[in-house]
């Protein structure tokens, strides 16, 4: 069962501006990359749900974080149906995310109240997933879906919805500044945040600095927009 209530990692999330997503099939280089994106004082982690036996490397990176890493939230990405949603909260998952608007995944989720973040690409869907009870909706893949330009247009009738591009999103300044400016309430990062040759070779240190470096200008970028918009 999750240990946060969904409110909380809403807020988390949205604190974070930024949650990173990141796989890999053993579960030592999981706890190293979980520890040090920890480190680097983000709170939220996507795991991503590919490759065989995922959930089995998932329990064993929940039950790490809560014994070592206090006030870690854990979701789970790349869950397209029900099932495998109801098998990763029976985990501890406190949030799940899809690339796609599954109703049931909505149900199974809200049953548990644990955060539902469905993947959308028309206002339409948007509009749906948030009907079905979603706090924040998901584009992907953002760039191909239409980019910063798309959060913009869509934020002009739908001033409240809360909007996650992920898939495009870069870690660089302009890029960044592009997706807040735009709107976005936060921003889904995995191989920009985690380059496989840094991965492989164990650079933790080098893995660090480039997370901490992410986060404060992700948090930079937020609040120079938010001043900027005088909310």
């Amino acid at each position: 069962m999750a240990k946060y209530q969904r409110i909380e990692v809403v807020q988390t999330i949205l604190d974070n501006g930024m949650v990173p997503l990141f796989y890999h099939s053993r579960p030592d280089v999981c706890k190293n990359v979980l520890r040090i994106t920890y480190e680097a004082g983000i709170r939220v982690f996507e795991f991503t749900n590919r490759g065989d036996f995922a959930h089995e490397v998932f329990a064993e990176l929940n039950h790490y974080a809560v014994e070592q890493l206090p006030g870690m939230m854990l979701g789970v990405g790349s869950v397209v149906d029900a099932p495998t949603a109801a098998l990763y909260l029976q985990l501890g998952a406190h949030f799940i995310v899809s690339p796609l608007l599954n109703e049931e995944m909505a149900r199974v989720c809200n049953r548990r109240k644990v955060l539902w973040i469905p993947g959308c690409g028309t206002l339409s869907e948007i509009s749906r997933a948030e009907e079905l009870g979603a706090e924040i909706v998901k584009i992907f893949p953002a760039k191909q879906i239409g980019g910063p330009a798309f959060i913009k247009s869509i934020l002009g009738p739908c001033p409240w919805t809360r909007i996650m591009p992920s898939g495009g999103v870069e870690v660089e300044e302009d890029n960044l500044r592009q997706w807040f400016t735009a709107g976005a309430a936060c921003v889904g990062m995995g191989s920009n945040l985690f380059p496989p040759d840094i991965i492989r070779e164990g650079k933790w240190d080098v893995l660090k600095t480039k997370l901490e470096q992410a986060y404060q200008l992700v948090q930079k970028i937020k609040n120079e927009t938010r001043l900027s918009s005088g909310k």
